[in-house]
């Protein structure tokens, strides 16, 4: 089955409202042509669940510039300084999650799980409630987040926390073959997988994509049953978000 499509046709029935789980960690394995072709077909309300919402001008900060995310789940809201801003001053619901929870919420949700029990939280806002999710104009809080049920297990507490499901997945991948069937670069691999297995719909883009049967089967890191659409990936340009070098002292030190 050819699952290779042109990227506005991939996002075409993304309507008003949508959930969305987007890969990526910071600017790595972000899927940035299918963020650039939501951007264009202009959809607005999205609920965005990704581990960050990219920077001031990339990534899923483009689509917070333009207004199309009203809720974020996520797990690091730092670098961006609109993101920043739109939670402050009440345009923008956020939920914030640790991230591994975050990341564990994401493969319950494709493995068919319901909810789990993590310690994770256990005694903070996370577990206790009144973490701000939106804030008025005036910086009263509007919406916080709900208390969770808590079990003890062996003497030890534990809270619960409920799989993400969503309506859609944006995810890159280094390579695919036309059926779907994905292998990501390094650090790539940690919510890329995740994400497209939590979405009822998953569109991924890939870097190269080559036929099938050219990927190894031991060598696949996303089956292709998880994918339903693929596309070429035409953003090329891979930004860093914080770039540290050591000050040289001496030529060739």
């Amino acid at each position: 089955m050819d699952k290779v499509v042109a990227a506005a046709v991939a996002v075409a029935d993304i309507p008003d409202g949508a959930t969305i789980a987007v890969g990526g960690f910071g600017l790595c394995g972000i899927p940035s042509t299918l963020i650039a072709a939501l951007l264009a077909s202009g959809p607005q309300d999205l609920r965005v669940v990704s581990n960050n919402c990219g920077v001031d001008g990339w990534g899923l900060g483009l689509l917070l510039e333009s207004g199309q995310i009203s809720r974020m789940t996520s797990s690091y809201v730092g670098e961006n300084k609109e993101f920043a801003r739109q939670y402050l001053s009440g345009e923008l619901e956020v939920e914030l999650t640790p991230q591994g929870t975050l990341a564990e919420r994401l493969r319950a949700g494709g493995a068919g799980i319901p909810a789990f029990y993590t310690a994770t939280g256990v005694g903070t806002q996370v577990a206790e409630g009144g973490l701000p999710w939106r804030y008025h104009k005036d910086g009263t809080v509007a919406v916080a987040s709900p208390p969770k049920e808590v079990r003890t297990f062996k003497g030890r507490e534990y809270i619960l926390e409920e799989a993400i499901v969503t309506d859609f997945a944006l995810v890159r991948a280094a390579v695919a073959d036309r059926h779907g069937n994905a292998v990501f670069n390094g650090s790539a691999m940690n919510f890329n997988p995740l994400a497209a297995m939590a979405g009822r719909v998953c569109v991924l883009e890939a870097e190269r994509i080559v036929e099938p049967g050219q990927i190894p089967p031991s060598e696949v890191q996303l089956p292709g049953v998880h994918v339903h659409r693929v596309i070429e990936a035409t953003v090329a340009e891979k930004r860093i978000e914080r770039r540290t070098v050591r000050q040289r002292t001496e030529e060739g030190v």
